[in-house]
């Protein structure tokens, strides 16, 4: 296993708290959790995947503990997730926003759902990949 490279500020990661390492697991699992709830109850993944209940619980671990991530390769993937949280409520309101303005010439639910369909597969990009890299004990790149 490949250790995470230093950060630009030259100083060395720290290493995480096992807790740590299960707090993020956790987020992962509850995001999972949402878009598969919202995916049965829906039929379509996208549709506020991840503005239920157990979404938000998610969040609310992922900013919580954000500052003890700090310094540590956990820091990318908390970031990422709640990046990924916040884009895909963004999709999903834009699907909203054409489903209302353009459906009443039907144009618009073709194109809403296809908005949700793409966020969906988008979402499940993003938690594989996240979740590949934090299973290998790497950070995500770019974050």
């Amino acid at each position: 296993m490949t250790e995470p490279s230093a950060p630009e500020s030259g100083i060395a990661p720290s290493v995480p708290s096992s807790s740590l390492i299960s707090m993020t697991l956790l987020v992962y699992a509850l995001f999972g959790i949402a878009a598969v709830a919202s995916f049965f109850s829906s039929g379509i993944l996208a549709i506020w995947p991840l503005v239920g209940v157990v979404g938000i619980v998610g969040l609310i671990i992922a900013y919580v503990k954000r500052d003890e991530a700090a310094g540590t390769w956990l820091a990318s993937h908390l970031r990422w997730l709640i990046r990924t949280f916040w884009f895909s409520l963004l999709w999903d309101v834009i699907g909203f926003v054409v489903l209302f303005t353009l459906g009443l010439v039907l144009i618009g639910i073709p194109i809403a759902l296809g908005i949700w369909v793409a966020a969906g597969i988008w979402l499940i990009y993003r938690l594989l990949r996240g979740y590949m890299l934090f299973k290998d004990s790497k950070a995500v790149p770019g974050m």
